[in-house]
This record gives C-alpha cells, structure tokens and sequence, in this order.
C-alpha cells in the first residue's frame, strides 16, 4: 500500500496540485476513516488546503505563506469537480486584460448557481450568480479568453464581457469609480461590434451605464455601439443605484444627454 507523502510528491512531479478524496481512495486502499485521519493530518501540518468538500491542494513550500496557491492554478479543476460551468471575471478578469489600478484582493468566479465564497487562509474567492439562460448566452469561447499559469488554463470573461460584467456587477467590481476606470482603462480596447453583440444579453440600465462611461472616458466608437440600447429604454436610470439620496449633489442631478441616466454620483478616476 503506498503511503500519502509519495501520493504528493508523484501529483507534483506530473505538475498536478490537486486531488480528489475519490483518486486518493482508489490510489491509496485506505479504508474511509483512515484516509479521513491522514488526510487531517497533512491539513493540520500544512501539506495540504481543503478549499471544498472531497477537493485537496498541495501546498508546495511556497505556497504555505498564503495557505494556498493562487487561485487560477486550481480554480478549473475544482469547478469541474463541482460539475459547474464558469468564467473569473470582474477585477481579476480586468486586471488579466490589463486594468492595472485594480488590484483584486478577491478572486472573483461568475456562476450559474447560488455558492457561497469561501476562504483559504490568505486567499479569498468569491461566487457571483448569473442567472443559468443569461450565463449560457454569454460564457461562449469566442467571449472567453485563457488564464494560463504553470497548471494549466482556467476560463477567463473575454475583454468586452469584463466590460459588461463590471458594469453589471458594478458593486463587487470597487463600485462606480471602480467601473468607470475599468472603462478607462479597457475601454479603447474593445471591440465594438462584440460589445454591442454581448449587450444584448444584459440588462439596459447596465450597458447604459456602461455606455455613458465609455464616452465620458472618451472612448466613442465602443459609446457609440451601445447607443441604440439606450434609445430603448422607456425610462431614466440612476448612475449609481446604492446611493439613495440625492442630497449634497446639487448639480449632479441632470439627465446624461442621450443615455438616459440621473447622474447621482460624481465619477472620478485615477489618471
């Protein structure tokens, strides 16, 4: 019967710092419980993390300072295990894409299912629900891009759908500010007839908001793709929804020409 210890180091040799409960089984012949205790053990000594029921990292000697590996080297394989489509998205898709003021302190991970987040030691990573129909539309390849790290790929919103995501999620992706230096930032890069494709499927008042942000970055080509939407819409938006009083914002209470938005909230970016 192989012992545990070898079980790691033949994983790490292959390149491969994960394992399920199920393969240590198979591989090792313990009987549950004993698998349970040494598995336990190796935890305790900081050999291993346990970021999700049945689903084990080995932690190299570097990885021990943050309790675990980035992310992006393990978030694959455990969203296959889990049996769930994703995409990481939000500041760490946008930082990927070269967003630099936005320093993710979260790994984000768009799914089609309620999850909680969870934390492993010093890394955190957070679950943000799409509905399954809008999810299916947009987590498309060719919207997709590749995190690449030493693992192998993990899934990654594609340029334009980080745009998209950001606007709609635009309070997990460091608020308005945060959104709109996204849009400074990546803006330019877009493509416009994608962002205009990709828009369809998500809500008005975000690509409006999103639009307005782009032309206000002076991105216009990319404004200009989302304009029809915004002659859609039948009514006007708040630029920023969490702020409920217009109180102190005198000034700042018009409508943004063409886009139908109250802008209730000054925006103001890092240069």
């Amino acid at each position: 019967m192989p012992s545990i210890e070898p079980y790691f180091e033949g994983h790490l040799a292959q390149g491969r710092a994960y394992f399920t409960r199920e393969e240590a089984q198979a591989a090792l012949g313990l009987s549950p419980h004993a698998l349970s205790v040494a598995l336990m053990r190796q935890v305790k000594k900081k050999r291993l993390a346990h970021p999700r029921r049945g689903f084990y990292l080995i932690l190299r000697p570097e990885d021990r300072a943050f309790g675990a590996p980035d992310p992006v080297r393990w978030i694959d394989p455990l969203m296959k295990y889990l049996r769930l489509d994703y995409r990481v998205a939000l500041l760490r898709a946008a930082a990927f894409h070269g967003a630099s003021h936005q320093a993710a302190m979260v790994f984000q991970v768009i799914v089609p299912r309620q999850m909680r987040g969870f934390e492993v030691d010093r890394q955190r990573l957070e679950f943000v629900y799409q509905g399954p129909e809008a999810f299916a539309q947009v987590n498309r390849a060719d919207w997709l891009g590749s995190l690449k790290s030493e693992a192998g790929f993990a899934k990654v919103a594609g340029l334009e759908l980080t745009l998209l995501d950001c606007a709609r999620y635009f309070h997990k992706a460091a608020g308005i500010n945060g959104l709109a230096q996204i849009a400074k930032d990546l803006g330019g890069q877009a493509r416009p007839v994608e962002l205009a494709r990709i828009a369809a499927h998500y809500e008005n008042s975000s690509v409006r908001r999103l639009g307005y942000l782009l032309e206000w970055a002076g991105h216009a080509p990319q404004a200009e793709a989302l304009r029809p939407f915004a002659r859609k819409a039948k009514t006007a938006a708040l630029l920023d929804p969490s702020v409920k009083s217009l109180e102190g914002l005198s000034g700042l209470h018009e409508k943004a020409p063409g886009w139908r938005l109250v802008l209730n909230e000054p925006v103001e970016v890092d240069a």
